[in-house]
């Protein structure tokens, strides 16, 4: 008898170890995720059509703050791509914008 129940007693440990071997559905791929700078606009300057010299000096000073609009989103995109480009150097990414 006691043998009996010992032979029962290791089988059914042995079939509820195995249940924990079965094969599980295999995992998701990691997803890669490209991280990318800002993309630029064309740069537009605003019509022209001045009738005297206020209208120039308008003008003037749309036309330099539209430069300067332009200038800051070329600088941007500059610095993030010294950025991505360092951290790949060094072999990690760097996601600050």
């Amino acid at each position: 008898m006691k043998m009996l129940n010992l032979g029962l007693g290791l089988i059914a440990l042995c079939l509820i170890l195995l249940s924990g071997c079965s094969s599980a559905p295999p995992s998701p791929a990691p997803q890669i995720i490209r991280l990318t700078c800002q993309g630029l606009t064309p740069c537009q300057l605003p019509p022209a059509s001045p009738a005297n010299n206020g209208d120039l000096l308008d003008q003037l000073t749309q036309t330099e703050a539209a430069w300067a609009n332009c200038a800051a989103q070329v600088d941007s995109l500059i610095t993030c791509q010294q950025r991505h480009q360092n951290g790949r150097d060094n072999g990690k990414a760097k996601t600050n914008p």
